[in-house]
């Protein structure tokens, strides 16, 4: 198969050198994703003030929850094109990047709709402070006005990744990074518009980030290149990214489920921890956003060497990434910990904010890279296509765990800090279950059974 210089297999060569540059874009893709979604929330604290960020934030777990799991669907088509890719297999490549886009424009259209006319309704029921509600319901009337835009991305960068392709997604990011920071200013400080502003940017990044995305497709080689005229959604190959995207777009949404939940609990303590968990939150979000890509390397890194039929490879760059991961969140959660007063400080200058969110901080944030081994284990089951058990694991043991913690402990003991420990305790419990799990060595087998391949180096 022809290939563009920016493309790589990753099936052979030294482990660590391939993982980390594979790795490495992404990782300074979650930087530029951080101050992507992080202006908003500094630019709206400081020049708007604290309500406006208390409705930005009411929004996050919302949003988060309707764009998860068409997000969670749209990486069945993902993985499928890295095994495809991985084996060399031209038509397979081709058939899993046109159903990809054309599925993405449909998921757009879909969560734009639900967006729109659902959020609204979704905030008044969170128990959103009534100080913040008509703030936090422009934002996400016109945030999800995006989300076609914002699928396509996603998609788009998400093929270019399972072809080995990490650099140029990150371009595409700081490109939309940077727009967004120069519309930001435009439209909140210079227009004075507040949180419709910050949306408003928020949109017109995405826009850009879409175009770019699409432009690169339509200029690679010619056996794996996007043809507008040929996006059709092949339905034999919508069941396998269905199997393998409802599943992740389950976890997502009963994650997130529960995070709405968590947020409904913080809104109960009114808006000044409203604020504070925001800022917290937003703080914490770099942490999240590594611990999410070191996720998506292993899951492509996987993608490819399963289609290539290398399973010790598969093994070695588990416990390869598993070490960078581990140790990078621990060093990151430290520091942010030693500086969260001074960090927290950035988005807001009310004390009493600054003091609930570096309570709350110290409660979770020394935990946060217990949570590696359920983003590692999770991301390399899937680089195979198994993603049934990963969803039930994560979904019992984080997401009804902390909605049953909600409900039985925090009702009992009304303290921000027993809401908080909700996540340390959910992290400890499914982290266990996954090292079980992985051991067992069940979930490969049983993919290398269903494709027919060799399982002699199993």
């Amino acid at each position: 198969m022809q290939r563009h210089p920016a493309l790589t297999q990753i099936t052979e060569g030294v482990i660590w050198k391939q993982l980390l540059q594979f790795f490495f874009p992404i990782l300074l893709g979650t930087f530029f994703q951080q101050m992507y979604n992080t202006v908003d929330t500094i630019i709206v604290g400081r020049a708007v003030g604290t309500q406006a960020l208390a409705a930005v934030g009411a929004t996050a777990a919302l949003i988060n929850l309707i764009n998860g799991f068409f997000i969670g669907l749209s990486t069945g088509a993902t993985v499928l094109l890295s095994q495809s890719y991985g084996a060399s297999n031209r038509q397979g490549v081709r058939d899993a990047l046109h159903t990809g886009i054309a599925l993405s424009v449909v998921l757009g259209l879909l969560t734009t709709m639900l967006g729109t006319l659902a959020g609204p309704a979704v905030l008044r029921m969170m128990g959103t402070p009534d100080s913040c509600m008509a703030d936090a319901q422009t934002y996400v009337r016109i945030y999800f006005c995006g989300a076609i835009a914002s699928m396509i991305y996603n998609m788009g960068s998400g093929i270019l990744r399972a072809m080995g392709d990490s650099r140029r997604p990150l371009i595409f990011l700081i490109i939309a990074c940077f727009v967004n920071i120069l519309a930001d200013l435009l439209c909140v400080v210079g227009l004075k518009t507040g949180v419709a502003g910050a949306a408003v940017a928020t949109v017109a990044s995405q826009v850009v980030s879409a175009v770019l995305v699409l432009v690169v497709l339509t200029r690679q080689p010619e056996e794996i290149r996007l043809r507008f005229r040929e996006l059709r959604i092949q339905a034999p190959l919508l069941r396998r990214i269905l199997y393998v995207g409802v599943p992740a777009g389950l976890q997502f949404i009963t994650f997130d489920l529960a995070n709405v939940l968590i947020q409904s609990g913080i809104n109960s303590f009114g808006g000044i921890t409203v604020a504070a968990w925001t800022a917290y939150i937003k703080t914490d979000a770099l942490t999240w956003q590594i611990s999410g890509a070191f996720g998506v390397s292993i899951t492509t890194f996987v993608g490819q060497n399963f289609g290539a039929q290398k399973y010790s490879r598969i093994r070695k760059s588990v416990w390869v990434c598993m070490g960078m991961s581990v140790s990078l969140i621990a060093a990151l959660s430290a520091v942010v910990l030693v500086f969260r007063s001074w960090i927290l400080g950035i988005y807001t200058t009310d004390p009493e904010v600054i003091r609930v969110g570096a309570s709350v901080m110290l409660w979770i944030v020394p935990f946060n890279a217990v949570f590696m081994p359920v983003e590692v284990f999770a991301g390399a089951m899937r680089g195979t296509g198994y993603s049934v058990m990963p969803t039930v694991i994560t979904c019992t043991c984080v997401c009804v765990f902390r909605v049953m913690w909600i409900l039985v402990l925090v009702s009992r003991w009304h303290t921000i800090q027993m809401l908080a420990m909700a996540y340390p305790v959910s992290w400890i419990l499914c982290a266990g279950v996954f090292t079980i799990a992985y051991f067992r060595g069940t979930w490969l087998r049983k993919r290398i059974a269903v494709h027919g391949m060799n399982p002699e180096t199993v």
